[in-house]
């Protein structure tokens, strides 16, 4: 087996990511910050030994993956606070620092979350939250009192590593804020979210809330005004498609894929189309992290699609993913939304076709049953195509991927995910083009604006009747939590039943 690996190129550059990531789990896992020497005395043996023995091809690659894995310790330590000026050394003081708004405002009903990038001789970033008014902007210089704080873990939350995913390591509590000028920050970044604002007034005056909060939520991943339509989402298991997550980007991907061929539009054309739309909506959201990620993910399944080699497809992944550990290492372990981007795009990537040719089976066996060739030929032609063309096995696929980490994670199964999201996920595409038309016609002639909003909204009025009433049943959401040896069982299975599935295709 070892000697299959050496030979392998691929499978040679899979293992050392393999061993590079175990690095950075062990050590989210542990979670222990370690001397710097220690780690690099351990490089340094590993390096020893592999010019001692680089004429033996298995001890040598063995010694070359235990050497990612350190590297993947470092780092995770990398990651941590450095340097005596940075903030981190100052917690448990009341102190006056100076900075600027470094990301988006975070909107929430009743407060807004800010990150500040400190200036002048201190390092690193702080965060805090304050009331919707005064509301400041991304590039705002501030000055601020603050009574500095490390964030602390909840027991059922580490908002300590949600905060250092954001590379933020200190709170500012009762902030005494003065704001002292403008214009920090990136350019391009600064004026597309003050063309994202100007955007956001005008879907105000198009939709009444919350309805203008879900357009918000389907064009650019606004988090505010939905209210209790929030809490009917997440009880249906629909609040991917309001969310910038990979998740949403996959599944809105292939049914945008989907409707293209069923235009006619070419395979090739439509891969295009697709991905120039995706890049489009991750630099109008804001081009965060979780947006890029998102975009990315989004990217790789209509990759895959593309190249159709599934071991090609797996390179391209776990590159993937080393490259976004490799920036943030925090957001293996620490970052629910990365997990469930990536989750739900293997499941695309892998799940979508062993469901697909079940499908076929059953088409098969439909039509053996028939009694002419002409009614087996529309057997065989529509069961399969109805599916597709609603994303039912896209969806389907999606959801059975990431439920295991929603019970860990969040401890909710919604039994109504499925037939909701068959009801309603159809409609998103023509919502989010609507919603784009009438933001964009209203700047021309706002009155043919109105009425393109106004068909916008008899869809997402659709939406809200459906998660209304499934929302509304008791039994639509259960409390159920799985602990992490059961997670890791439960995708155990998964891998044997997909690896099967796809040795006998072979």
């Amino acid at each position: 087996m070892l000697e299959g690996i050496i030979s392998s190129k691929s499978k040679t550059f899979m293992a050392f990511c393999f061993c590079f990531l175990a690095g950075v789990l062990v050590n989210s896992i542990i979670d222990k910050k370690i001397p710097f020497v220690w780690l690099y005395l351990l490089l340094f043996i590993i390096i020893s030994f592999i010019i001692i023995f680089w004429s033996n091809l298995q001890f040598r690659f063995v010694l070359l993956c235990l050497g990612a894995l350190v590297l993947g310790v470092t780092r995770y330590q990398l990651a941590y606070p450095l340097g005596q000026n940075n903030i981190a050394n100052f917690v448990d003081r009341k102190m006056n620092v100076t900075g600027y708004v470094s990301t988006e405002p975070d909107i929430r009903q009743d407060r807004v979350n800010y990150t500040v990038n400190l200036q002048e001789n201190l390092r690193g970033k702080i965060y805090f939250k304050y009331g919707l008014y005064p509301r400041f902007n991304y590039g705002d210089e501030l000055k601020l009192n603050c009574e500095l704080a490390a964030p602390e873990a909840f027991d059922d939350f580490r908002y300590d590593r949600y905060l250092a995913n954001q590379n933020v390591f200190v709170i500012c509590n009762n902030p005494q804020i003065e704001k002292i000028g403008e214009g920090k920050g990136n350019v391009i970044l600064r004026n597309l979210l003050i063309f994202k604002n100007v955007v956001a007034k005008k879907a105000s005056m198009l939709w009444n809330e919350p309805y203008a909060g879900f357009m918000g939520g389907l064009l650019y991943g606004y988090k505010g005004g939905l209210g209790e339509l929030n809490n009917l989402f997440i009880r249906t298991g629909i609040t991917h498609i309001v969310a910038v997550s990979g998740y949403n980007v996959t599944i809105i991907a292939t049914a945008l894929m989907a409707i293209l061929i069923s235009l006619y539009v070419s395979r090739k054309k439509a891969f295009w189309i697709i991905v120039s739309g995706i890049i489009l909506f991750v630099i109008f959201s804001g081009a965060s992290g979780s947006a890029v990620r998102a975009g990315v993910m989004g990217v790789l399944v209509l990759v895959s699609r593309q190249i159709g080699r599934k071991s090609r497809m797996a390179n391209v992944l776990v590159f993937t993913v080393f490259f976004m550990v490799l920036i943030n290492p925090f957001v293996l372990v620490w970052d629910a939304g990365f997990q469930l981007s990536f989750l739900s795009t293997l499941g695309l990537v892998y799940l979508e076709p062993v469901i697909s040719n079940r499908v076929e089976r059953g088409e098969r066996s439909l039509s053996n049953k028939s009694k002419n060739a002409s009614s087996k030929a529309k057997v065989k032609s529509k069961v399969k195509g109805f599916l597709v063309s609603l994303g039912i096995i896209e969806c389907l696929s999606a959801i059975l991927a990431t439920l295991p980490l929603i019970l860990f994670q969040f401890g909710r199964l919604s039994i109504v995910a499925l037939p909701v999201n068959i009801l309603v996920l159809w409609i998103i595409p023509f919502l989010m083009l609507g919603g784009f038309l009438a933001v964009v016609i209203s700047f021309i002639f706002f009155p043919l604006g109105q009425i393109i909003a106004w068909i916008t909204f008899v869809g997402m009025k659709y939406i809200v009747v459906i998660v209304g009433w499934f929302g509304g049943l008791k039994w639509a959401a259960i409390d159920i939590t799985v602990p992490w040896w059961m997670m890791v069982v439960m995708y155990g299975f998964m891998i044997y039943f997909v690896g099967k599935q796809i040795l006998k295709r072979n």
